[in-house]
């Protein structure tokens, strides 16, 4: 058995592959367009939407998050393992993507729907059930869609620049999202529960078109024919190789650090904004070119804007450093803006949009690096047990996306309700939060995702896989590959 620190004796330099044409990134990067629009929306806007329009008690809200993962614990290495072992002429991810793109276009209206119930308790299972269906629907577009990274290119650094397309859009679909959501919301209809289905709507037929296109015109690597790879072991064992694989532990672990941060700071966001920056203010608004533009969308706005300015800049640091050593320089820089927001006092907006541009340096780089990082441990996978599973994979990584934001759903709600949170009265304009309130927000929104981020800056230096290593690993496969076709 191997492990992550001693390759095989092979050569160290495999045949340099294929570049990608720019068009196929471009394309394939427009996928995460749908992916990253959905994810926005629940990021920033879900948990005050469920305590604040839905009128469900933040305690409850939590468990409701918690509803929806439990399922995916089970779905999420379903759809993985079932989309390595499915073999059709179009491609073992494709199908997938035609099939299910409106449907999951569709699922953006129930996630954004208000339960007509009075009772607290059928609103939590209504919002759970709502939950679990949204995404089983997004599963079964984001692990498909997700494993063809690893089979468009094999290159370290080809990866990254395929990474870098798709978090391009990524990035501009968390803009867009963040900065006109809170408009629609607020001018989509006669109150705030027409406004969130408008956005819903307008969102959800936006995603459909990419991942169609994807489907479409998107082709897979050729791999070898069913007969002639080893047979697919049960799911139960193919989790427990799963776990052998030790890159991949790293890999996972700095995933969750670095997504639960973000989801923690997304969700936090608004609270921090509304009821510390705006003292209460819950229609605070800024003036841009003489226009007011809400305070949530100009703090998210400066941030995504220089997130996709900075994209770039990472991407080459990446190739010039290294994955891991470009990811710990961003996440230094991260953790310090976290700690600096806990020092903001109330109406110092300047400062927070000046933070949030600095920050913005730091999220284009936890957008691109972690994501750019992970097909690497797919490929060593493939040296131990002489199988691509990239399903499996991208299905347990998904589970890993997803169990952050019910982790930073749990953690928040949990803590604002026990602090005492108040919901605000239909139709209030200011509204105030007890003072233990008001720390719990900021302590969420700064110190404790700074500690996160320390802990995903240690298990990156302690990521084994560096550039040299991957190369012997393309060597190994380039050998076997090559024995293959001779035979």
């Amino acid at each position: 058995m191997h492990n992550a620190g001693h390759l095989p004796d092979l050569p160290t330099a495999p045949p340099a592959p294929a570049r990608l044409l720019r068009r196929v990134k471009w394309l394939y990067g427009s996928g995460d367009w749908s992916l990253a629009s959905f994810n926005t929306l629940r990021q920033i806007f879900y948990a005050i939407f469920l305590t604040d329009v839905v009128g469900l008690d933040a305690r409850l809200a939590s468990f409701a998050a918690l509803i929806g993962i439990l399922w995916d614990a089970l779905n999420d290495p379903i759809v993985g393992t079932f989309s390595d072992r499915l073999h059709t002429r179009w491609g073992r991810r494709r199908p997938f993507l035609l099939i299910f793109a409106v449907p999951f276009g569709l699922s953006f209206l129930l996630q954004w729907w208000v339960p007509p119930w009075s009772s607290q308790v059928a609103l939590m299972l209504s919002v759970g059930l709502a939950f679990m269906l949204c995404d089983t629907l997004q599963t079964l577009i984001a692990v498909p869609y997700a494993s063809l990274t690893p089979e468009l290119t094999s290159d370290y650094d080809e990866r990254t620049s395929l990474t870098g397309h798709r978090m391009f859009f990524n990035l501009c679909a968390s803009l867009v999202t963040a900065v006109a959501a809170p408009i629609l919301i607020d001018t989509g209809g006669a109150n705030q529960q027409q406004g969130y289905l408008l956005m819903a709507a307008i969102f959800g037929g936006l995603a459909i078109v990419p991942l169609l296109l994807v489907g479409l015109f998107i082709r897979e690597r050729p791999l070898p024919a069913p007969a002639t790879q080893p047979a697919s072991p049960p799911l139960r064992t193919s989790l427990g190789l799963l776990w052998r694989n030790v890159p991949f532990r790293y890999a996972t672990l700095l995933f969750l650090f670095n997504w639960v941060t973000f989801d923690l700071v997304a969700l936090m966001l608004p609270f921090f904004l509304v009821y510390w920056v705006a003292a209460g203010d819950v229609q605070a608004a800024v003036s841009v070119a003489g226009e007011p533009l809400a305070l949530e969308s100009a703090v998210l706005g400066a941030m995504l804007v220089t997130s996709v300015v900075a994209l770039p800049l990472w991407i080459w640091l990446a190739k010039r450093l290294s994955k891991q050593r470009a990811y710990v320089a961003a996440l230094i820089l991260w953790a310090v803006v976290q700690l600096a927001l806990f020092l903001v006092q109330p109406g110092q907006v300047g400062l927070v949009i000046g933070l949030a541009v600095l920050a913005g340096c730091s999220v284009a780089a936890a957008h691109v690096l972690p994501d750019a990082i992970f097909p690497d441990v797919i490929d060593w996978d493939e040296v131990r047990t002489h199988q691509r599973r990239e399903g499996i994979y991208y299905g347990i990584k998904n589970f890993a996306r997803k169990l952050t934001g019910a982790i930073a759903i749990f953690i928040a709600l949990q803590t604002l309700g026990w602090s005492g949170y108040q919901s605000p009265s239909a139709g209030v304009s200011r509204t105030t939060q007890s003072p233990d309130t008001l720390l719990v927000i900021r302590v969420l929104t700064g110190p404790l995702p700074a500690l996160l981020i320390g802990a995903a800056a240690i298990t990156t230096l302690a990521y084994p896989l560096t550039r040299q290593r991957h190369r012997r690993i393309q060597a190994v496969l380039a050998r076997r590959a090559a024995h293959r076709a001779r035979r």
